[in-house]
């Protein structure tokens, strides 16, 4: 839009009047700056252009990232990508060129906005996000977000919920509260993931994630240095019991020791829980990610070792059966994806134990519909909140509203490929879901979202609340 014409349009050439008279009746020393002060309080905030690019996350896979701009300045987001993703999850667009990036490129999401979703939304206020997001999904006209790609569209989610915080001069978890109806703002547990197995490392290790919660931590910062300090001991407990070599990390930051059961894993995080005179403060959760193992109605624990006896296989009963046994022998509080995606009885059963948390990630994959089929069945009692796994900011917070009027659990996550963008801790802050993983206290595309949780806790001051031993469910 040429300038006269916005000038126009929002009537400002009489607000650009009116603003140089009061300068001169306020016999300002700056003038200019006075008028622009001015400007920025009267001017409707708008979307000006859209401008993507392909950049690299931490897997060394291109991924997408936007600029957008409006009068209040630029503002950049990220989307990330998982390893083990359902296949329900909204489609990430890839190039599919073997000759570039092995296939991964994302030039083909980056023309979707550049030529697609930038013509649309200019004009628009940023302040609109589910307007926004609407639109968007509009012009995809596919249940799956194919058309676009989801990481498109999330990239531009994002930055709009940016430039809408900015355009009411607020934090960005203050704004995302207030698109959800949220009135308080809770600072989550983090739940680091110091333990690698799965398609997460290159171990034996069927289970993807073992994490820790520091569930009794009085306030989010005490929390990070109780888990930084358990990583660093988890650390030496692995040198000591299986060498130097051994304390390489995966993809999420966890150390990615040679071991094959998930009891070795277990024991090596109690150890180091106890080293670090956390013992009780510190609880144990556990990501499986079955779905990775699942094949003919059964689940092999042995799935990485070529021509395995088989005798790593159990049913789902059997599952059922060594997860009673480890919350039993373990402080472990939660569970992740213990079966297969479509493996709802075998969850709902597990569920129905109450002996911990049971998270739906591939099960639920943050859509709504999926939650609220797992709602009326009883399937699991949390949602894995994973804004690119349904694509825009708006149905996310759809997803976080349905679980909580169900009394369940909210655990905001990365993904294994990630970038800098540290959004998610503005998010959960923002709906209070409680918890948190974004990795371990390692690399710095994880620390990122800690250091975002951290400066949030200090910005709050003594309205900082940390959810602790109320992690679940928190209003």
């Amino acid at each position: 839009m040429q300038v006269q014409e916005y000038l126009e349009k929002h009537k400002l050439s009489r607000k650009i009047e009116e603003a140089v008279n009061a300068a001169v009746r306020a016999k300002a020393p700056d003038p200019v700056l006075y008028i622009s002060n001015h400007m920025m309080r009267v001017v409707p905030s708008t979307i000006m252009k859209l401008k993507a690019r392909q950049i690299i996350d931490s897997r060394g896979n291109p991924t997408v990232e936007v600029d957008l701009y409006t009068n209040k300045g630029m503002f950049r987001a990220s989307v990330p990508s998982g390893a083990s993703t359902g296949v329900y999850e909204a489609v990430e667009l890839r190039d599919g060129d073997a000759s570039k990036y092995l296939g991964k490129g994302v030039l083909k999401a980056v023309t979707s906005i550049n030529e697609k979703i930038s013509p649309i939304l200019v004009d628009m206020d940023p302040i609109k996000q589910a307007e926004i997001d609407k639109a968007m999904i509009d012009l995809d006209n596919t249940e799956n977000k194919g058309e676009l790609g989801a990481n498109a569209i999330l990239a531009v989610s994002m930055a709009v919920c940016k430039a809408g915080a900015a355009a009411k001069d607020i934090p960005l978890y203050q704004h995302i509260a207030d698109l959800s109806g949220n009135s308080n703002f809770v600072l989550p547990v983090p739940a680091f993931n110091i333990i690698n197995g799965g398609k997460h490392a290159g171990n034996k290790l069927a289970f993807q994630e073992f994490m820790i919660l520091p569930i009794g931590a009085s306030s989010f910062g005490e929390a990070m240095q109780m888990g930084c300090e358990t990583y660093h001991h988890l650390k030496a407990v692995i040198k000591e019991k299986y060498g130097i070599d051994a304390c390489n990390v995966g993809d999420e930051g966890g150390f990615a020791p040679s071991i094959s059961s998930s009891r070795e894993g277990l024991d090596l995080i109690r150890d180091a829980i106890e080293r670090a005179g956390y013992t009780g403060k510190i609880k144990i959760g556990m990501d499986v990610a079955a779905s990775e193992f699942y094949k003919d109605e059964k689940y092999d624990l042995d799935f990485k070792t070529p021509d395995s006896s088989g005798e790593g296989i159990r049913t789902g009963e059997e599952m059922i059966v060594m997860y009673k046994e480890l919350c039993s022998e373990y402080p472990i509080v939660s569970i992740e994806d213990p079966f297969d995606q479509d493996d709802w009885e075998n969850t709902k059963t597990l569920t129905g134990t109450g002996i911990c948390q049971v998270v739906g990630d591939d099960l639920l994959v943050t859509n709504p519909k999926r939650v609220s089929k797992a709602i009326e069945e009883c399937t699991c009692n949390s949602l894995l909140l994973k804004v690119n796994q349904i694509g825009t900011v708006t149905e996310a917070i759809e997803a976080v509203k349905m679980a909580k009027d169900a009394n369940w659990g909210v655990m905001a996550s990365h993904r294994s490929g990630e970038t800098e963008d540290c959004f998610i801790a503005d998010l959960a802050v923002g709906l209070a879901t409680g918890q948190i993983k974004t990795g371990a206290p390692c690399r710095s595309e994880r620390l990122a979202k800690y250091n975002q949780l951290l400066r949030i806790e200090e910005d709050l001051g003594d309205k900082a609340v940390y959810a602790g031993e109320n992690w679940r469910p928190t209003s």
